[in-house]
């Protein structure tokens, strides 16, 4: 590479002529700068009170914020979104949008091109993933672990830049889709049923944490989710609502969808295994053999060694 003399820059800059500062650059290194960075939003300086509502600069570039204060955004088709919690955004230089912070933002967010994800690199093609190609907006307020989560990530961008790593321009590509993937994780729990109400996409996360409970495979493991408050506070919304919803979609209660799956899986647990009725009782998330018992009873009309005895008959039978 021919170098260039400090002699020689003092003459471009005064002589006006044009400086590529891609010929300074050690050879296949100029691929990987200026395509990617990372901010703090707090150590950005900001003025709230009376400040016109101003667009996202995208230009060419891809954006994730972890925006983590009061604000709300407006979109070209008349959407506004308000933020009022920890949320996850994702923006693209062709979607422009407008954000309105409502009071000091903190938060982190990182800038990149699509050149940065090159397929022949990643084998990526950004406007192809479903974050980008959703017609719903990518807006995902997040939970407590989420939240976690996505700091690490910018976290561990902001570490990784500033290191002298000789890779670090392929480890933050890493990180960057591990963004995306959280973005898409969170996108797939609100469009199960893209084409269906709330109430329906409630429901089929209701009922994917009940099922996640099960199989249990040995005595030792527990249900974790046994009560209807368990579901709701999962959900983030009150148990009153998560029972109107299921009411509505299912016509059985909360408690009732519990149960049933819950006699499901004792009645597999009886026919299938030598665990003691005692332990399926404890696993199942009952205080003692008493309640499991009683139970049992309640919803089959026969007591759960009569059941086991009747299946073992059948079986050999």
């Amino acid at each position: 590479m021919k170098s260039v003399s400090l002699n020689e820059l003092d003459q471009r800059f005064a002589s006006g002529s044009p400086l590529e500062l891609s010929a300074l650059l050690p050879p296949g290194i100029q691929n990987e700068i200026g395509h990617f960075n990372v901010f703090n939003l707090s150590k950005i300086r900001q003025t709230v009170q009376n400040r016109p509502t101003e667009p996202y600069q995208c230009r060419t570039y891809y954006k994730v914020s972890l925006l983590l204060g009061h604000s709300k955004i407006e979109y070209p088709d008349n959407t506004i979104i308000q933020l009022s919690q920890p949320t996850l955004v994702f923006t693209t230089p062709k979607s422009p949008v407008t954000w309105l912070p409502q009071e000091r933002q903190s938060g982190m967010f990182c800038v990149f091109t699509s050149a940065f994800l090159h397929p022949t690199r990643s084998g990526v093609v950004l406007d192809e993933l479903p974050i980008y190609k959703s017609p719903e907006h990518p807006v995902f307020q997040l939970q407590k672990g989420d939240i976690k989560n996505a700091k690490d990530i910018f976290e561990k961008m902001q570490t990784t830049i500033a290191s002298t790593y000789a890779y670090k321009y392929d480890l933050l590509r890493a990180y960057t889709l591990e963004l995306i993937h959280l973005g898409q994780q969170l996108q797939s729990k609100i469009m199960l049923h893209p084409n269906h109400s709330n109430f329906a996409r409630t429901t089929s996360l209701f009922i994917e944490l009940l099922e996640r409970q099960f199989p249990l495979e040995n005595p030792h493991q527990k249900v974790e989710l046994r009560a209807a408050k368990d579901y709701a506070d999962k959900l983030s919304i009150h148990v009153n609502h998560l029972n109107k919803i299921l009411k509505e979609t299912t016509g059985l209660t909360t408690s009732a969808l519990i149960a049933g799956r819950i006699l499901q899986e004792a009645q597999i647990l009886l026919r299938q295994t030598n665990w003691t009725i005692a332990e399926i009782a404890d696993s199942l998330g009952f205080s003692d053999f008493a309640h499991f018992a009683k139970f049992f009873k309640n919803e089959t009309s026969i007591p759960p060694g009569a059941y086991r005895a009747q299946t073992k008959s059948l079986n050999y039978t």
